[in-house]
């Protein structure tokens, strides 16, 4: 896949999955904008990248519609815009802290909102959303990341009219081993991939790499829209 003289936008590239597909569309020759709230972690990923002419950094919220109409006025229109920047919650429903239900709200739908009304997409583009596996297996705890995600795979299909001939689909991940595990599992962080592979029909956890192959699916073929695309290896069939 060719992506050379093509403006990509990544919300949520400076790291995991993000950062996988921001590394999988350089490859291809894209030009990139890397959206994330720390500028350390842009920084960081624009090193880790090393195409300093082709990789431009940009610190926002995109939980702000301000910030995420400022990111869009200040660049080139895109041929695609990705979003993976993912803020999960899980707690039991009785002892929700409902502020920080909000919080990933926000971060996931408010701002799939923000980003579907500001984005200047090349009318040959797309809009990739992530969604993710509690949408369709929700564990204990996860009432909140379950409903949002569920609520984003019924958004891509809303905008996918709305936003014609702009294609609009979605990537459901799996398990994918990212930084974010380390938050959520602290040490016992390959303990609990390693149970979970086993598992899992294909035998492992996913990597970035595999949700990027994904990705460029979904950037390059030009008869898919509104369409959520399941990388979980195997994870809703047990």
């Amino acid at each position: 896949m060719n992506l050379e003289q093509q403006h990509i936008v990544i919300l949520g590239g400076s790291s995991g999955i993000g950062l996988g597909v921001a590394r999988a569309c350089l490859a291809r020759g894209a030009s990139l904008t890397l959206v994330s709230r720390s500028p350390d972690k842009l920084a960081g990923a624009a090193a880790e990248l090393g195409e300093a002419r082709r990789v431009r950094t940009f610190a926002a919220d995109v939980t702000q519609e301000a910030e995420v109409r400022r990111l869009f006025d200040e660049h080139p229109p895109a041929r695609h815009v990705v979003v993976t920047a993912v803020q999960g919650h899980y707690q039991p429903i009785r002892e929700m802290d409902i502020a920080a239900a909000r919080r990933t709200i926000d971060s996931k739908l408010l701002a799939a909102l923000h980003v579907a009304k500001h984005a200047r997409i090349e009318p040959e583009g797309s809009l990739v959303f992530t969604t993710g596996i509690a949408a369709v297996r929700p564990g204990p705890g996860g009432s909140v990341i379950a409903a949002v995600n569920g609520a984003l795979m019924s958004l891509v299909r809303a905008l996918a009219i709305e936003l014609a001939p702009v294609r609009v689909n979605a990537l459901s991940p799996g398990w994918i081993d990212t930084p974010v595990w380390d938050s959520i599992a602290g040490a016992a962080k390959e303990q609990r991939l390693a149970q979970h592979a086993r598992r899992l029909p294909v035998g492992r956890v996913g990597a970035p790499a595999d949700i990027a192959d994904a990705a460029l699916f979904l950037m390059g073929n030009g008869f898919t829209t509104g369409e959520v695309l399941h990388v979980d290896g195997g994870h809703r069939l047990i």
